[in-house]
């Protein structure tokens, strides 16, 4: 007996004359790759990044005074002339915070890139070549994660007055490398004998490339994180050291703003605009860098990325609401209350029955 050929086009999905290319495979790979972005904390957290890097690059250039010039407007609040108020000597303190949003961010940012190579070189070194490099390279990091990095830090600082920002970084970035570093090397130790891994190696290829296109694509969101979490540090150390007056306070920063509020009592004297926008920079710098690492905790595990919702799509997009207590499971018609209360038989079940009763199975509502 003969199969029509519509017949065959018809049992074998994607063959015959009918059959239309499968494009969902590229659009499953652009969703992935644009899902990090997507996210609703992530995306804030780099918008406001962005301005922060903006105001670091255009903020001398937009100021609309000299930070370090003097006027008669003493400890004038905010007004018209001047939108943050003025300080003891009648300076602009909008124009000290605009200035001084480049030296946080360069510090910031050049330590967390000094300590990110760092930790993913030794780190990742050690964990992977294994045997002397691994005693060596640990026994490196076991030092550098003992010795106390502030006042290190301040020591240093203090010794290189007239150095700047960039011998800040420099110091911040080696001394915040070893804890990362660890990481690093444990989740090393776990990846280097994976399958993919292994047959890499079968097939003949080079240490440093099964490193660099196997091991260090799957450590990215580590990787991301660590730089996130380094920053942080960097900024608030560098803001301290300001604000204790050990690095050079002729230099405009947002921790020299605060150091020169405190010492001329701002807050006795009533003067808020002083020290509350250096403070609201601050908090706000650490929101966007902490809404970056939550999105990149929560674009690496799905169960964090899927808490918290009332929602959730399945495998065949369907929506299933989440309701407390309950396990969400597809049905094809609402739940009645009776099927509700019938769920919860007070007589023992057998064979899906209670006295001789069928009990409907306890469903939720897909929507």
């Amino acid at each position: 007996m003969t199969i029509p050929t519509s017949s065959i086009d018809q049992v074998i999905p994607g063959e015959g004359a009918m059959a239309q290319p499968d494009t969902a495979p590229a659009a499953k790979a652009k969703r992935q790759r644009l899902r990090f972005v997507a996210n609703g904390k992530a995306a804030t957290g780099l918008i406001m990044l962005a301005i922060y890097c903006v105001l670091a690059i255009i903020g001398p250039w937009i100021a609309p005074y000299d930070p370090d010039a003097r006027s008669n407007d003493l400890l004038a609040p905010p007004s018209a002339a001047h939108w943050f108020g003025t300080t003891h000597l009648g300076q602009d303190v909008l124009s000290q915070i605009l200035v001084g949003t480049r030296g946080v961010m360069l510090v910031g940012l050049t330590a967390g890139l000094v300590a990110t190579v760092l930790s993913v070189l030794i780190g990742v070194t050690a964990g992977f070549l294994g045997g002397a490099f691994d005693e060596a390279l640990s026994a490196l990091s076991n030092v550098f994660l003992v010795i106390p990095a502030l006042p290190l830090i301040i020591i240093v600082a203090s010794s290189f007055t007239t150095a700047g920002d960039v011998v800040v970084a420099l110091t911040i970035g080696f001394t915040s490398w070893a804890w990362g570093a660890r990481v690093l090397r444990a989740q090393t130790l776990s990846l280097r004998r994976r399958d993919y891994v292994e047959a890499s190696r079968a097939t003949g290829e080079s240490t440093w490339r099964i490193i660099l296109f196997e091991i260090l694509p799957n450590l990215t969101a580590i990787i991301a994180s660590g730089f996130v979490g380094t920053v942080i540090f960097a900024v608030m150390s560098e803001i301290t050291l300001a604000f204790i007056g050990i690095s050079s306070i002729s230099s405009w920063n947002w921790g020299t703003i605060l150091f020169w509020a405190q010492s001329q009592q701002a807050l006795a004297q009533g003067a808020w605009w002083w020290f509350v926008p250096a403070g609201l920079a601050i908090a706000l710098l650490g929101t966007a860098l902490s809404l970056i690492n939550f999105g990149i905790d929560e674009f690496v595990s799905p169960r964090l990325r899927s808490s918290g919702k009332s929602k959730v799509k399945t495998a065949s997009g369907q929506t299933v609401r989440m309701r407390v207590g309950f396990t969400p499971v597809l049905a094809s018609r609402p739940v009645r209350a009776t099927q509700v209360a019938r769920s919860y038989p007070a007589a023992p079940v057998s064979n899906g029955k209670v006295n001789g009763a069928h009990v409907a199975p306890r469903k939720e509502e897909v929507k």
